[in-house]
């Protein structure tokens, strides 16, 4: 599989040993077993980025570890405020970092942008809308988590700094006319080895 940068490889290997350590209730998940495809998501979502962001998120990632933080379950368990919210209030709530009020609505104001570029990615090609996560948290359950709530997990994992470089870098995009989704699913495909998403897109079943 065609690989990244340094800084990429960098941050999606880190990633990748902080999922090991995701404790699932029901045992070990199948996904924690697949480096090839958690290397080919997570590396087409970094490509996206300017190189400040992932330099500082990467930054984020190390001193977590150091620190003996988890990030990767630190983002699933925020995710079950909204997928399980009795358990996450109980048990998992109390040991989060607390976000403030300005965080948060900084974090819900990049999301809402996020989900209209999902919305309108997968109203421009369908089929492979169909195959990604459904799209707002009012449709999460305990077994299927929505990009939403993904999102918002991912975000609140964040440092202040790598958030503001976050935020600016979807102004960026916005002002372009550019779609974080569009650019993450074409690079997605195009490491799967297609020419384009349009021709994804025909190959759906």
């Amino acid at each position: 599989m065609p690989g990244g940068t340094p800084v990429e490889e960098a941050i999606v290997r880190e990633e990748w040993q902080q999922f090991q350590g995701v404790n699932n209730e029901g045992g070990r998940a199948a996904c924690q077993g697949n480096w090839p495809t958690f290397h080919q998501m997570r590396l087409s979502q970094f490509l996206t980025w300017p190189h400040d962001a992932k330099i500082s998120y990467l930054a984020d990632l190390r001193q977590a570890a150091q620190q003996g933080r988890n990030l990767l379950t630190e983002k699933y368990a925020r995710m079950m405020q909204s997928t399980d919210p009795d358990y996450y209030r109980t048990n998992l709530e109390p040991y989060l970092p607390t976000l403030s009020t300005a965080r948060i609505e900084q974090q819900e104001r990049i999301i809402a942008t996020q989900v209209a570029w999902a919305q309108d990615f997968a109203n421009r090609y369908p089929r492979l809308g169909a195959a990604m996560r459904t799209l707002r948290t009012s449709d999460d359950t305990k077994d299927f988590t929505s990009f939403e709530t993904y999102l918002r997990g991912e975000l609140s994992t964040y440092s202040q700094r790598t958030l503001d470089l976050y935020d600016l870098m979807v102004r960026d995009y916005a002002q372009a006319g550019e779609n974080i989704t569009a650019l993450t699913v074409r690079n997605t495909v195009l490491l799967g080895g297609f020419a384009s998403l349009d021709e994804s897109e025909e190959a759906q079943a």
